[in-house]
């Protein structure tokens, strides 16, 4: 028999949230993912539940910290590949680590990739395909001979340092123009 994933949410339904619903709901669906790990793990703790993960990850099962870490940027905008896969991706990722010697093991190893196939019916797909254009912002603005490049902060700051960068096309040094607010 084959395991059925979590029940999926109406892509409507989640398309008119607000970021506060939001949220609301992927908290709902964490819960979701926590009781299907206890019908094989009846004392699996519950984790904790943070929304302040930026960059390119989707979300993360921070140990140390008792918890899973989710991007808001990237939740609000790819809402059902968030709940279809990155939130059963890390709940599988705490199933494993309370299991016996679970700090052990690897992060995408067969144990992890076990719950996934057989508890949540899923490929056990170790990285997300989602767009992270907005949710690395590049405030700041530089120029060249034949276009605008932008740069995070922390290469911005190794230009402030003395590094320089050429563009690939016209060969010409790139300069510091503005900053915009992300």
């Amino acid at each position: 028999m084959k395991t059925q994933p979590l029940p999926s949410w109406s892509a409507q339904t989640l398309s008119v949230l607000s970021r506060r619903e939001l949220i609301q709901a992927a908290q709902l669906r964490v819960d979701e993912a926590l009781q299907r790990c206890r019908e094989v793990y009846p004392t699996l703790p519950a984790p904790g539940v943070w929304f302040d993960l930026k960059g390119a990850s989707a979300g993360q099962a921070h140990l140390g910290r008792g918890g899973l870490r989710f991007n808001p940027v990237l939740l609000s905008d790819n809402r059902q590949v968030f709940f279809d896969e990155v939130i059963p991706h890390e709940m599988a990722h705490w199933l494993v680590f309370h299991l016996a010697n679970g700090s052990r093991l690897k992060p995408h190893g067969r144990e992890w990739q076990a719950v996934m196939r057989d508890l949540f019916g899923l490929a056990p797909n170790v990285t997300h395909q989602l767009d992270i254009q907005y949710a690395q912002p590049r405030p700041y603005c530089y120029q060249c001979g034949c276009q605008t490049h932008r740069f995070t902060a922390k290469r911005h700051s190794l230009v402030v340092k003395g590094r320089r960068y050429r563009c690939r096309h016209c060969d010409q040094t790139l300069v510091y123009s503005a900053f915009e607010k992300p």
